[in-house]
């Protein structure tokens, strides 16, 4: 058992991890490796955005994207149920934010899956069938605050609390699967395992999540899991990045990007990289890159705590995008400790 403070870091650990990994990948995100080489050599430090970032075109240093953004809602409707989230709820606060983001002129609106989703829900579409083609990170992204609230230990109401995340954008195999391993690795890390203990627990949630929702083709997320901790088995900090790129995949499906955060938290657990510079690693990527970060982050930061990180950049970041993530994150705790005061002895 751990102590409540050391939970308490833990979880602000995923959750500002999920958001530094955000703010480090902004600037870089849907661009190749070689554009990232040459607009911004090594992501070392939060960096801001060029004119011709294809999606945050001069965002400042340190300003999150969607993933975060998107994590927040999720947290705020999975308190507004007191531990539920009504799907059909969930897909309004997602008509409503990319709506507010198109107002205020922005492009970083809704992922492919989700876009298709909302459409569906908008022409009529219950929230459980329009998930059904949703197979992309989006799901995966935004998950870490069900890993806060929801105990590893009860798989039954862990999982229950995956899909009601995922349904009504990725109701699929490959969407909950995704999803479910990474916030299966903040629930363990919360709850006090280690990096590589809570990437097996990863492992099996991605096994549980694989058969639930609609059935689309493409690769077993946790066979992908495992073969990627192979195929990386010998790469030195200088070549696994190439590997992630060209053999994994750095895309928005979950089969590559979430496979891809994955690859580099085995790196940090059989310690080929130091936890700060494998989030930077995934900032300079190519690809989906604030994702991935995003992603590594939160489980990183479940299992470091939030000492993990440099306390300058989680200032900056909690500064330029007014980001206050205690009282949320206490609150999800709080969910966490009802759950198991609630459950069967």
């Amino acid at each position: 058992m751990i102590s409540l403070e050391q939970t308490r870091t833990r979880a602000l650990g995923a959750f500002y991890g999920l958001a530094l990994g955000d703010a480090l990948g902004m600037p870089t995100q849907s661009l190749s490796r070689e554009q990232i080489r040459a607009r911004h050599g090594r992501i070392t430090t939060l960096q801001a955005a060029d004119s011709e970032q294809p999606i945050a075109p001069n965002m400042p240093a340190g300003a999150i994207t969607d993933d975060t953004e998107q994590a927040i809602l999720v947290a705020h409707r999975l308190l507004a149920g007191h531990g539920h989230i009504e799907p059909a709820a969930l897909a309004q606060d997602l008509i409503d934010w990319e709506a507010a983001m198109r107002a205020k002129g922005s492009q970083d609106l809704l992922g492919p899956s989700t876009k298709r989703a909302i459409e569906m829900i908008l022409a009529g579409a219950s929230p459980e069938e329009a998930g059904r083609f949703g197979t992309t990170n989006g799901a995966a992204m935004r998950i870490a605050p069900i890993g806060i609230a929801a105990a590893i230990d009860n798989p039954e109401y862990f999982m229950a609390q995956v899909v009601q995340a995922c349904q009504v954008t990725h109701n699929t195999g490959l969407g909950i699967a995704s999803a479910a391993a990474v916030a299966a690795v903040v629930s363990a890390g919360v709850q006090g395992a280690d990096l590589q203990t809570a990437l097996e627990f990863g492992i099996e949630a991605a096994r549980w999540g694989h058969g639930r929702g609609h059935w689309v083709a493409g690769g077993n997320i946790a066979a992908r899991i495992l073969w990627s901790r192979a195929v990386c088995a010998s790469c030195d900090a200088d070549s696994l990045p190439d590997v992630i790129y060209d053999v994994i995949g750095t895309s928005v499906a979950s089969q590559e990007s979430v496979v891809a955060a994955f690859a580099l938290a085995h790196a940090v657990a059989e310690g080929q990289l130091a936890v700060y510079p494998a989030l930077c690693m995934a900032a300079s990527l190519g690809g989906d890159t604030d994702t991935i970060a995003a992603m590594l982050g939160a489980m990183l930061g479940a299992t470091h705590g939030l000492e993990a990180w440099p306390l300058d950049a989680i200032a900056q970041i909690k500064a330029v995008n007014s980001l206050d993530l205690e009282p949320l994150t206490e609150q999800l705790l709080a969910l966490r400790s009802a759950g198991a005061a609630a459950r069967p002895q």
